[in-house]
């Protein structure tokens, strides 16, 4: 199953509960795209989206940033960008983190694709003259 959305800024909250609506079973999410094409924005709408009311921002230097939902989960953002290798990741922990059940949202997924789960939903932006669109893809 996949979908397909153009992202504006006015509709980021609505396109955010449609994925995990559409995806209700998916725990684990992989953003593709380049620089600035609006996977961190989108990950704040979904943190939204699933009653996190902390300050949502990227882990560039962390790696990982641990959020509550709603119902007081943790909620887990990683940010692979700056990592040399896949080793990095397991070193933090990163096959804990995707099997405990919470959410996980991955910026950069390509630095660890080795590590990925077959069960993570892999969503990809693309820029069109300032128009995001998301496609999806399982595994």
């Amino acid at each position: 199953m996949g979908i397909k959305e153009e992202l504006k800024l006015d509709s980021l909250d609505v396109t955010a509960k449609k994925l995990l609506k559409s995806f209700h079973e998916v725990r684990l999410f992989a953003f593709f795209g380049e620089m600035g094409a609006g996977k961190t924005t989108f990950i704040k709408a979904l943190c939204k989206a699933l009653g996190v009311h902390e300050n949502i921002s990227s882990p560039t230097f962390a790696l990982v940033n641990e959020y509550s939902d709603g119902e007081s989960n943790p909620v887990y953002h990683f940010d692979f960008y700056r990592i040399e290798n896949e080793q990095e990741a397991v070193d933090i922990g990163v096959r804990e983190y995707f099997s405990s059940g919470h959410y996980c949202f991955i910026e950069w997924p390509e630095k660890i694709l080795h590590l990925l789960p077959e069960d993570t939903l892999r969503v990809f932006f693309r820029t069109n003259n300032e128009i995001r669109i998301i496609e999806t893809e399982n595994g």
